[in-house]
């Protein structure tokens, strides 16, 4: 019979690739076969086809029992393939492992060859019952007078010590004996299984420092010195006299090793084990913050990324000295390799001081600037349009991805912000910086910016007329409007832009244009919750600056007046039937503000000369009393909107307002309705007893009466007629009745502002089978219609209305936390930067002074201002 050997196997595997699970099916019942053969070569032979087709992903587990046949062959070359399958295939809840427990001991004390090949495949399956059962066979090999026998069973006890605990006891001593032997591959075993079980309980190895220090100064092995380095590592933390004691011969080894491997685990050990504090610590420290710039700048991926990761622990305690290699470190970020950019973003972001901010938010602001790859030369276009139809584009470097710069612009957001904007010293700056972030970040980051726009504006007072100067160019900005609907537009920021200037209309240079470009009829692309916003703003830029033209009346500025008023209700009336709600409210109180101010004005005749009359407060204001020589209704927003000061609020401030005296708040504030009571009642309750339900509605169908219904939740109560008047009342009558009694509850129902607590009643039985099948004559199209579109809109409102919460996460090195979808960039809307441009031509011709940051609550006063004379009209 003609026998297929391994090379023949792996010869039809390459010559049947494209029907490889074939003949593969076809070896395996050839090899179940040779298996169960009495010839213990051809079981061997099987054995070891098996084996390979187990690497490849084929299970063998069918086989274990012919394994172990194997194994327990007289001839060492079969026993060494027995070994190497069980070493492959053998599981911990393999079955027959049970019988190997004989065969192992047999095999232990058996000839060194036999010895060394049982003990290289005995780690790979071993369990806690064979660790049990073998410790002692393992314990005593550890004095075998072979150098190489030794070394395995060294590396073999670590695999015991694992499975079976206790056999410790005994593998201690001897195993700190095999530091003094005579062979060095015997003592790099020793400390490499020691380096394993002191990261595991490192004060239990405190008392072999004395001789891994002497190996330590002796070895010249560079793979013994770095695990005799890391046990030291380990250890050094729980003996800070150790720490003084290494210094010196690990500066020697960092200083002259010419393996970088032991140069990294030297730097290591030192950041690690404590040893950069402390006399001759600053020495150490500069001494690795060089060798680890050198890897930086080292082709090799691999140190790029340990030295990074290294780097970023020098930090909390030697800032300056990695601050001397700051451009080296922010060139990473270009690096192809994402893992690199994400660990040098680490150590930048770890690095930031005052001195420094600015430099760095700049330098990583400038990655997010769009860099497009080199354009094709003439002769390359004009080759591509011959043989391609498709025209050549220019497309963005791979470090410009969506997620990467996500995380870039989170970054710089999180480092300026951390700490309440502890290294910020120049907010003109970073509210720059917010700006130049919202033109060219291109992916979904306009939340974050518009929270720190109001935050910043709410804590720093100083900030605020630079503020509303940036906010009104915004403003006037068409871009963020045309692209709001665009994924990465950051077209939130228009919401921070409005608030901003409501909030600090004394600010505003030019308010009338502000308030054209705040209502005009493009904001509709706009989200809801920014519409409305920006309803709301143009109200209180509209009464400051109508009280601030009171103060300086002059009958010149009434037509201007008019039609500004005129104006406002013109755009507003347009919104008073907008889908979204707050949208709709906003405009309708607006439209009814200034009607009346409308009407005010029409009635306001000039008195053409200003009278020094007496004053009166409205609203917290100085209003001149009675007769006027100007419209009083130019004072009535003013004192609705400006009333209080803006101040930050802290996040616990509600928990600390006290609770004023006389009110429960577990009080209720509508009380449930009362049960009745009366005899009539207790007298139907009885017989509803006795009779049940039915005989109850007879009764009340005869008698006619009706109780008292609770019809919602306030207390809003339907009062039946008496029963004079059921007696009295005509079907006509009832009929009317009731019909507006349904009208009425239909009207409650959809008003947004009225809940009612309707109780669900029981459905009637529906009989299935009585309802004809019909065919729908007239049935309308299936296309989308007017309420399906509404009810999307509706949706998109409603989502955009939850992303105005200012909750911003921030941690996390990528993208996946916000729940924000990631786009790709569109390189079509590229502004250059305000903090980029020349700033000669602007109001920052000096360097500001340092603004501080509010951090408590103070009460502020108001500001007075003479108003710039209203354009003719």
């Amino acid at each position: 019979m003609w026998e297929r050997t391994l090379k023949d196997l792996i010869r039809g595997l390459r010559a049947n690739k494209k029907d490889e699970p074939k003949f593969i099916a076809k070896a395996v019942d050839e090899i179940r076969s040779e298996i169960r053969s009495d010839d213990m070569d051809l079981k061997a032979g099987a054995v070891m086809k098996l084996t390979y087709l187990d690497m490849m992903g084929y299970d063998m587990g069918w086989a274990s029992f012919h394994v172990v046949e194997v194994m327990s062959s007289s001839k060492y070359h079969l026993k060494t393939v027995g070994y190497l399958a069980a070493a492959q295939s053998f599981q911990q809840d393999t079955d027959v492992l049970m019988l190997t427990t004989n065969l192992l001991k047999k095999d232990l004390s058996s000839n060194p060859a036999d010895v060394a090949v049982t003990l290289n495949s005995f780690s790979s399956f071993v369990t806690s019952d064979l660790a049990r059962d073998l410790s002692p066979e393992l314990v005593g090999m550890l004095n075998h007078s072979r150098p190489h026998i030794r070394k395995r069973a060294i590396l073999a006890i670590y695999r015991v010590c694992e499975k079976y605990p206790d056999a410790m006891t005994s593998a201690r001593p001897r195993l700190e004996e095999k530091l003094d032997d005579n062979d060095t591959s015997v003592v790099a075993a020793t400390v490499n299984v020691l380096c394993e079980l002191a990261k595991r309980n490192p004060k239990d190895y405190l008392t072999l420092a004395p001789r891994l220090f002497h190996l330590l100064n002796t070895s010249s092995n560079n793979w013994l010195l770095i695990k005799i380095i890391k046990i030291f590592g380990s250890i050094s933390p729980h003996e800070p006299r150790l720490v003084k004691k290494l210094q010196t011969p690990i500066t020697d080894l960092i200083s002259t090793t010419p393996a970088i491997s032991l140069l990294y685990e030297c730097v290591h050990t030192c950041i690690i084990g404590g040893m950069l504090q402390g006399p001759g610590g600053n020495s150490l420290a500069k001494l690795c913050a060089s060798k680890l710039a050198a890897f930086i700048q080292d082709p090799d991926q691999n140190l790029k990324y340990i030295a990074l990761l290294a780097m970023t622990k020098i930090v909390p305690s030697h800032p300056h000295l990695v601050a001397e290699y700051q451009d080296t470190i922010i060139a990473s970020l270009n690096d192809q390799d994402i893992s690199i950019r994400m660990r040098a973003l680490d150590l930048v972001s770890a690095m930031v001081n005052r001195s420094n901010l600015q430099s760095i938010v700049q330098q990583i602001l400038s990655h997010l600037v769009p860099e497009a790859l080199p354009k094709p030369s003439a002769a390359q276009s004009l080759s591509q349009n011959m043989t391609s139809s498709t025209p050549i584009t220019t497309s963005l470097a791979p470090n410009q991805s969506a997620a990467y710069r996500l995380v870039l612009s989170q970054r710089i957001l999180s480092i300026c912000s951390q700490n309440t904007y502890q290294y910020v010293m120049n907010f003109e700056w970073y509210l720059s910086v917010l700006v130049d972030l919202a033109h060219i970040a291109n992916i979904d980051i306009g939340g974050d910016i518009r929270d720190h726009l109001v935050d910043v504006v709410g804590r720093v007072k100083a900030i605020q007329p630079f503020a509303v100067k940036v906010m009104q160019a915004l403003l006037a900005d068409d871009s963020f409007i045309l692209n709001a609907n665009d994924k990465g537009s950051c077209s939130e920021v228009l919401w921070a832009a409005a608030w901003i200037c409501g909030e600090c209309p004394e600010y505003v240079s030019e308010p009338q244009k502000l308030i054209t470009h705040m209502l005009k009829p493009e904001i509709s692309n706009l989200p809801p919750d920014t519409i409305a916003v920006y309803i709301q703003a143009a109200l209180k830029i509209f009464g400051f600056w109508a009280a601030d033209l009171a103060e300086h009346w002059q009958d010149d500025y009434l037509p201007t007046v008019k039609s500004t008023a005129g104006l406002v209700m013109t755009h507003v009336q347009e919104f008073t039937g907008n889908f979204h709600v707050e949208v709709q409210e906003r405009a309708a109180e607006v439209l009814q503000l200034f009607r009346f101010i409308q009407a005010d004005l029409q009635n306001f005749q000039p008195h053409g000369s200003s009278q020094d009359l007496p004053d009166e407060v409205v609203g917290g204001f100085d209003v001149p009393s009675a007769e006027p020589h100007f419209p009083k209704s130019l004072y009535l927003i003013r004192s609705l909107t400006a009333a209080y000061t803006l101040n930050p609020v802290a996040a616990a401030a509600q928990a600390s307002v006290p609770v004023p005296d006389g009110l429960d708040l577990d009080a209720w504030i509508v009380p449930p309705p009362q049960e009745d009571l009366s005899e009539e009642s207790v007298d139907r309750k009885k017989k509803k007893s006795k009779k049940g339900k039915e005989k109850e509605r007879d009764d009340i169908k005869r008698s006619g009466k009706k109780k008292r219904k609770q019809e919602d939740n306030n207390n809003l109560a339907v009062l039946a007629p008496t029963e004079a008047e059921v007696e009295t009342e005509t079907e006509t009558e009832r009929a009317e009745r009731e019909r507006r009694k349904a009208e009425r509850l239909a009207q409650l129902r959809e008003d947004p502002y009225y809940i009612i607590d309707d109780k669900p009643s029981k459905p009637a039985a529906i009989d299935v089978d009585s309802i004809p099948v019909v065919k729908l004559e007239g049935m309308g199209s299936l296309l989308p219609s007017v309420k399906e579109n509404w009810l999307s809109s509706l949706k998109s409102t409603v989502q955009a209305t939850t992303s105005s919460h200012f909750v911003v996460d921030r941690e996390g090195e990528m993208p996946g936390g916000s729940g924000s979808p990631i786009v790709q960039p569109s390189p079509q809307r590229v502004a250059t930067p305000v903090s980029f441009q020349d700033r000669s031509a602007d109001t920052r011709t000096h360097t500001p002074e340092p603004i501080q940051v509010t951090r408590t609550k103070k009460k502020g006063t108001g500001k007075k201002r003479t108003p710039n004379p209203p354009a003719p009209s």
